[in-house]
């Protein structure tokens, strides 16, 4: 079997200790190789030429293109104002593409070996980064991108627990730094002071505190341009069904509220274990159902120059896909287009085609973001992989 370039980079990451016993050595490469094989199977796909982007369909004037295929299990972007794109994984690595006219001019990676660091965020000349229980920070990045530096521990005192542990996180417009925490389950009755919640701090992690609870997880989340108010993307749970419940996009204009997990799910299902005593009418419903099972993560607003002007502070969803349904769903990006207090809501496709007739899936999207001339960048980390969407008049 020929290993492709991200292969190769992501076994090289496996270290075996040189003092270790030789069978064991063995063992374990076999081991790794064997992993690395299967998850990469998903996670990557051969050279930039080869991504079948011509199949994603768009709406008229609209365009793709791949700006990168070499950023494994890429999932949250962030961009700096010098114009470097970081972006987060889930195979331990952070990376950097440092651009230039809408090509990407250098590829960087600035850290390895860290736990599922999906999420980044931009913030007074440095890069946050999430790690499970851990945010990081690394000063003055964009200086050092072939040496990066050592990076600072903002708190370590998050929640250990992997299941929905990796988390996307985002800078508000009062400064703090948004953390969610996913429940460690598909449903359960945890703390909620600790788990299905998302949760704000000072730059430095201090002051945290909980924001809004009853979320199962979110992975995605942003601030209206011209209100300010927060918007999230939640997961529904699972083993209810095909059809139910919906995953959400919920807003939350103010501190405090809850949005029902895990007694009510979609604003509008009991859990039929735990709703008994919990109506849907006590939370607060969603402003959009997008679909049970989609797996909606990245979100946000979009406020550029380059799209129609229908589209001016409408919402980006990337849509992930199931794993857990008879026929899949999902893996394309939806457009959400609402009043600012959440009124008159409707949602359209925007871009499909990484789930082909037949059920073949050869992408699934999990962050957008604008960029500064208006172009629309989405994340792949099953191709391991960033495309741009440009528009221009049919």
């Amino acid at each position: 079997m020929k290993l492709l370039p991200q292969t190769t980079f992501l076994l090289n990451s496996f270290n075996f200790p040189a003092d270790a016993d030789v069978g064991a050595g063995r063992a374990f490469r076999t081991w790794a190789l064997r992993a690395a094989a299967l998850f990469l199977a998903a996670a990557t796909l051969p050279a930039l030429a080869a991504l079948p982007v011509e199949r994603i369909k768009l709406p008229p004037g609209f365009h793709i293109e791949v700006l990168s295929d070499a950023v494994p299990s890429a999932r949250a972007m962030a961009l700096s104002p010098k114009g470097v794109l970081y972006i987060g994984s889930l195979d331990g690595h952070i990376y950097a593409l440092e651009l230039q006219n809408g090509r990407v001019s250098a590829r960087h990676v600035i850290a390895s070996g860290l736990e599922t660091p999906a999420g980044v965020a931009w913030h007074d000349g440095a890069l946050y980064v999430s790690a499970v229980s851990t945010i990081l920070r690394f000063d003055a990045i964009d200086a050092h991108l072939n040496d990066p530096p050592k990076p600072v521990v903002v708190t370590d005192k998050l929640p250990t627990e992997t299941h929905h542990g990796w988390k996307f996180i985002a800078f508000g417009p009062d400064g703090k730094l948004y953390v969610p925490q996913g429940a460690p389950c598909n449903v359960c009755v945890k703390d909620r002071d600790r788990y299905g919640l998302l949760a704000r701090m000072g730059a430095d992690g201090s002051h945290y505190e909980v924001v809004a609870r009853g979320i199962r997880n979110t992975v995605g989340f942003a601030w209206h341009p011209v209100t300010h108010d927060l918007w999230f993307t939640d997961n529904g749970r699972d083993l209810m069904g095909d059809d139910i419940p919906d995953d959400k996009l919920n807003r939350a204009p103010r501190a405090g509220m809850d949005f029902g997990f895990p007694y009510c799910h979609g604003g509008d299902t009991p859990d039929p274990e735990f709703g008994k005593g919990h109506p849907c009418s006590s939370f607060t419903p969603p402003v959009v159902k997008l679909g049970a099972h989609v797996a909606a993560l990245g979100m946000r607003f979009y406020t550029g120059p380059m799209f129609p002007a229908t589209y001016r502070n409408s919402i980006f969803i990337a849509e992930h896909g199931s794993w857990n349904r008879s026929k899949k769903v999902g893996y394309r990006v939806v457009r959400v287009s609402t009043d600012p207090d959440g009124s008159n809501a409707h949602q359209e496709v925007f871009a499909e085609g990484w789930l082909q007739p037949g059920e073949s899936v050869w992408g699934r999207p999990a962050d957008v973001l604008p960029m500064p001339d208006g172009s629309l960048l989405i994340s792949d980390d099953y191709a391991g992989a960033v495309y741009r969407v440009t528009y221009s008049t049919p």
